[in-house]
């Protein structure tokens, strides 16, 4: 009977020391758990701090770059120099072209139903702006931000960022070229519009012959680009 009661004892100081190991094990668990969001958060923190600090920087050199800008009738080099940036997106543009302006639906989810289909994302955007170019719009805005050829679209949480700057619904496009083959291209049917409008989404074109895109306000860099000779094929 002691031996069985000293089984029992070893079994029960065992089955403590177990538990007590797993209780500790769980606990430093959810501690590291509980950390990673706070230093995810300082690690993001420190990454946006020094961004803007060289996005402000880079934005002084293109101030000075602009105000370079040479003056109309000049040297050949200068006309050169006018139409590269007149491509590159750096000079406001007037023309006539159309004003889109997209917004959320205002329907109201069914129970289950994924909402996030009521809302504008950022392929919802890209789909408009890829009929727009295709239709031979020659400068594009989005909310007052040019696009260029190193411009993003993309989610923000519930924003949107286009050239790194965060914007809410609704967005207004603005785009020069030929009105009616921008609206047609548009208004086709079934699509982007049409497509968008079977959830709601609010989507409006209008015509105009005085629309402004304003230049582009970012800087562009290479880091790993150089310049070299066109190699023969």
């Amino acid at each position: 009977m002691l031996t069985v009661k000293r089984g029992h004892l070893s079994i029960a100081v065992v089955c403590m020391a177990l538990g007590f190991m797993l209780a500790l094990q769980f606990r430093i668990a959810m501690d590291q758990k509980a950390s990673l969001p706070y230093q995810r958060v300082e690690e993001l923190s420190a990454r946006l701090i020094e961004t803007e600090k060289e996005r402000d920087a880079l934005q002084e050199q293109v101030a000075s770059l602009q105000q370079a800008q040479p003056a109309p009738g000049g040297s050949e080099g200068e006309q050169i120099l006018r139409e590269l940036r007149l491509r590159s997106g750096l000079t406001p543009l007037e023309g006539p072209g159309v004003v889109v302006t997209i917004d959320d639906s205002k329907i109201q989810s069914k129970a289950g139903e994924n909402q996030n289909l009521y809302i504008i994302h950022d392929d919802d955007l890209l789909k408009v702006i890829n009929e727009l170019r295709a239709a031979g719009a020659e400068a594009i805005s989005v909310n007052g931000q040019r696009l260029v050829a190193t411009s993003e679209i993309r989610c923000a949480g519930p924003t949107l960022s286009v050239n790194n700057v965060r914007s809410a619904p609704p967005y207004e496009i603005r785009a020069i070229g030929d009105s009616a083959t921008l609206e047609n291209a548009l208004r086709m049917r079934g699509g982007v519009m049409e497509t968008l409008q079977v959830w709601g989404i609010q989507l409006e074109v209008k015509a105009a012959q005085d629309i402004v895109v304003p230049a582009y306000k970012g800087a562009a860099r290479f880091s790993y680009a150089k310049e070299t000779e066109e190699a023969s094929t």
